[in-house]
Formats: C-alpha cells, structure tokens, sequence
C-alpha cells in the first residue's frame, strides 16, 4: 500500500513515532487509571449484565479509563444497537466497525472475554491502527499541498502528540475519522475522484462533520472549470467544449455529494423506521436493567408505550438536530454562559491558533483569497509559487478549517473544538509546523542539537532531502525540541507546550470521568 511506502524514510519515522506515541499513551492512561480514582460522573454510564471474569477485570484495569463519556455510547452502540433515542447522535459506522472485529478477529477470545471487554479492546486496538495511518495520511497530503517535505514531517509528527490524543486513542470516532479524511483529501489532491469520494463518504458514515466535506469537491471543479474558462474566454469556438466541460463538471459534482450524504440520510431514515414506525414489541425484548435506566434517566426508547417523539411529526424529521437540541442544548450562542468561562479557556488556545492561521493565510495572500483562488495564476506577473503553508493549495483548507472553528465556537458545546478540528482539519498542524519552522532555530540547522544558525531560505526548505528523516532523535524534530526545552523560543514553548499540557491532562482527566475537552 502507498501508505507504508519503504522508499520513504521520512514516513518510515511518522509512522515509528506515531505507534510509539500510542503505546506511551496506552501506558500512561493504564497507570493514571490505577492511580487516580474514578469520578462519579453524571454520564451515560449503562449497567453490565453479565459477571465479569478474571480477564475482563484485568482488561478493565488496564484500558478502562478508554471507555468513559461518549465512548460508553459507542460501546453500547456496538453490543446493544441503537436502543436509547440519544444514542442516534452518534454514527453507526466506528461501531459497527468495532463489532465486526470484536466477533471477528477477536473472536477467538470469546471464552476469556465477554462480549463488552471484547468490544473495548476492538475500539483501542482499531484506534491505535487508525491513529497511525491517519499521521501517515497527513504526511502524504502535506507533501502534495505543501510542497514542503520537511513542514509535512513536522505537522504529521505533531499529529502525534495532538491536543486531542486521548480521544485518538479512547473509544471514539476520531480517529476513525481523520484517517478517512485525511485519506480522501490526499487522494482528491491526486487527482483520484473516485476513491477521494468512497472515502469521503465513508467518514461522513462516522461523524456528522462530514458533510462539509463536500466543499472540497464543489471547489475542486469550481476551480477546474473557472480555470478552463480563463484559457478559453478569448475563443468563440471553445464555448461548445466548455458547455460539455460544465455539464460533465456540474454532474460529477452531484453525484459525489450525494454519495457523501448518502450515509447521513440513510441513517435518518433507519432512525425514523425505528422510533417513529410502528410498535414491533420492543420493550418485551430488552432486559429489565436497562429499562430501569430509561425509566430512571428519562431515555426514550424505540415505540416506547406507542408514543412517538415529537421530532417524528416534523416536516423534515432528522433525529440528530433533535438529539443536539433536546439532549445537549446545541444551538446558536446557547453556550455563552458565565458558567461556561472554563470550557471557553479550554477552548482558548485553539481558537487563537486557528485564527491566527485564517489571519496569516489572508495577509500573505490577499488577492488569492479575495478571488477564491479561481484565477489563474500569471507566469509573467508571479514567479515560482511558494510551497508550505502559505502556499495557493492550502486556501480551501484554511477556509475549511475557519467554518469549524466559527460553527463550533457560536454553535456547539465550545469544549469540543479542540477534538473537533484536530480530527477534522490539517490545518492546525500545517500551522503548528509552520511557526515552528519560521521562528525555531534549532529547526533551521542540518548540525547538531545544539548548533544555530540563520533562518534557512526557501531554497533549502525545498531542497530537503528526504534521507534526514531516519529515526533517531536527530531526525524527529519534535523529539529534537522537546530535549532541548530550555533552548527553544517562547513560541515553540507555548505550541508545544499546548500539545504536550493536553496530551498528558486529557490523559489524567478524561480516562479518570473528569471533564475534559
């Protein structure tokens, strides 16, 4: 597979240093687990119904704290189904996933492990495999967005080490995800509309936010044809060929959105089948405990005493906006709350980074952003476009990863951006690398750890050979900085700082049923 390349040593060390960051996170949350007692968190925490055996205690000790919050609706997704209303808003496609391995590949454990310790270490040992092939995903696309080897290294290896790494590794859909992305946005860049397409619907089939997704394929023809457009305006008989180009563009366009929100609209309508359809005697079926929770907590089950949810009458019936609304408060500035000044400084640094990145792009390319970048470029007026961030590509990235964060800062639980743009989004590592490549310089000589020098032309950041990313801790340049702490700039203190603060809290706090991110 492309993706495991031996011709490149460069991604041989992404994907070293990502599998030898998820074992040290496996490690680390296993002993803050046993460390720090669990908080009696108000949380959607369903009763076990079987006896656990001896391993199924071990495997709880060892990889428990991978399956609080959000990951108990997943994990009760893949034993039980969608049998709680609330459960809707989240995706079929991780669980699913994660049932198939736990009956397929792990099914050889079934007389040590019940069935949810199964399902458990199915979600981490899928997420492990994801998280590894999502960094080396990330690479991949740098290298062709960028142009830049040594920034795509960099942003690919911070991905490592993300804000968001304890939801990488827990039984969440974020890794899941980002591979998928990743993976779709690399292959659209190549020119693989097909694939690109298979996979960015297979994502939206795991997470919500995958819709806008989209938008790559809506630019990516824009652009075609705006720039065919450019080549052919000065021709009258050119105008027949572009009618064919539109129609062709425009159908090819159509058919990859609806493949991208196929998923979604299938998985409303299985909901609206299942809580809005007739009674099929659901309740006889499932085991006394868990009524008992849905009576107690106010769950809404499938046909529940025949009465239908209220969102079932609707013109547009969709189960997830209901579920935001009804369950979690989601809506326009409902979160803006004096209350809620903790989770906006969780929020905080996130926000700064994604809006310095917006801003950054906007000054150093004003013109292109002001024309969408559907004009073409004029050899004569511009000389060698640029490469890294700031280079023509990364436009719909920048805007990409601009509408999350704006949506997600006025819309949704603001906590969340940190997971949410660091699953969905290049950007927030391309920008990472960037500054620290700008304004690092310990990054900008080819010596020693402890040899500086002037900050390199862009000559030499293309011109970066591929060799000096064999392992060791003079090629990773995170590993790099990270042992020279005390030398490093206070900008490359407060990025990695940032990184490493969330990557060991998230750790200490989410696998303990502490709010986090």
């Amino acid at each position: 597979m492309e993706l495991v390349s031996r011709q490149d040593p460069c991604l041989r060390e992404v994907v070293w240093f990502a599998v030898c960051c998820r074992a040290l996170t496996l490690l680390l949350q296993a002993l803050f687990n046993l460390l720090i007692p669990d908080h009696a968190a108000d949380a959607f925490c369903p009763p076990r119904l079987s006896e656990p055996g001896l391993w199924d205690l071990l495997l709880e000790r060892l990889l428990g704290g991978l399956a609080h919050w959000d990951a108990e609706h997943f994990l009760f997704i893949a034993e039980r189904g969608y049998l709680y209303e609330h459960n809707c808003a989240f995706f079929p496609l991780y669980p699913l996933s994660v049932r198939a391995m736990a009956e397929g590949a792990l099914w050889p454990l079934q007389r040590l492990l019940r069935l949810r310790s199964r399902l458990l270490l199915s979600a981490v040992l899928l997420n492990s495999l994801f998280s590894v092939l999502a960094a080396a995903a990330l690479y991949k696309l740098g290298c062709v967005v960028l142009q830049c080897r040594r920034v795509a290294f960099l942003a690919a290896v911070l991905f490592s080490i993300s804000p968001a790494n304890v939801f990488m590794a827990a039984a969440y859909s974020e890794s899941m995800f980002a591979f998928l992305a990743f993976s779709a946005m690399w292959q659209l860049e190549k020119g693989q509309s097909w694939l690109s397409g298979l996979l960015f619907s297979l994502a939206s089939g795991v997470r919500a936010n995958g819709l806008i997704n989209a938008g790559f394929f809506l630019y990516s023809r824009s652009k075609f044809f705006a720039f065919q457009l450019q080549v052919g305006s000065g021709s009258v008989r050119k105008l027949p060929l572009l009618g064919k180009q539109l129609l062709s563009m425009t159908s090819s366009a159509v058919l990859m959105c609806a493949g991208i929100f196929l998923p979604f609209a299938l998985f409303q309508y299985y909901a609206y089948l299942r809580f809005c359809g007739p009674g099929t005697g659901l309740e006889q079926a499932v085991p006394k405990p868990l009524l008992q929770l849905a009576l107690e907590k106010g769950y809404r089950l499938a046909a529940m005493n025949g009465v239908k949810p209220p969102w079932c009458s609707q013109r547009f019936p969709m189960v997830y906006s209901y579920i935001q609304d009804a369950y979690w408060n989601v809506g326009f500035l409902r979160y803006f709350e004096l209350r809620q000044i903790p989770n906006f400084l969780l929020a905080l640094p996130v926000t700064l980074l994604g809006s310095w990145a917006a801003w950054t792009y906007v000054i150093a390319n004003p013109r292109h952003c002001i024309t969408l970048g559907l004009e073409g470029r004029k050899s004569e007026e511009e000389g060698k476009p640029r490469a890294g961030f700031c280079c023509p590509a990364v436009f719909v990235y920048v805007v990409h990863a601009t509408a999350l964060l704006v949506f997600g800062f006025f819309c949704v639980h603001v906590q969340v951006l940190t997971r949410f743009l660091g699953s969905s989004s290049p950007i927030l590592y391309w920008f990472s690398a960037h500054l620290l490549q700008e304004h690092e310089p310990l990054l900008w000589s080819e010596g020693t750890d402890n040899q500086t020098t002037a900050p390199r032309s862009e000559k030499s950041l293309l011109g970066k050979s591929p060799g000096s990313c064999g392992k060791g801790t003079s090629g990773n340049p995170v590993v790099r900085l990270l042992l020279n702490c005390r030398l490093i700039t206070p900008l490359s203190k407060c990025i990695l700082g940032f990184f490493v603060s969330y990557w060991l809290l998230g750790l200490i706090l989410h696998c303990n049923f502490l709010p986090w991110t």
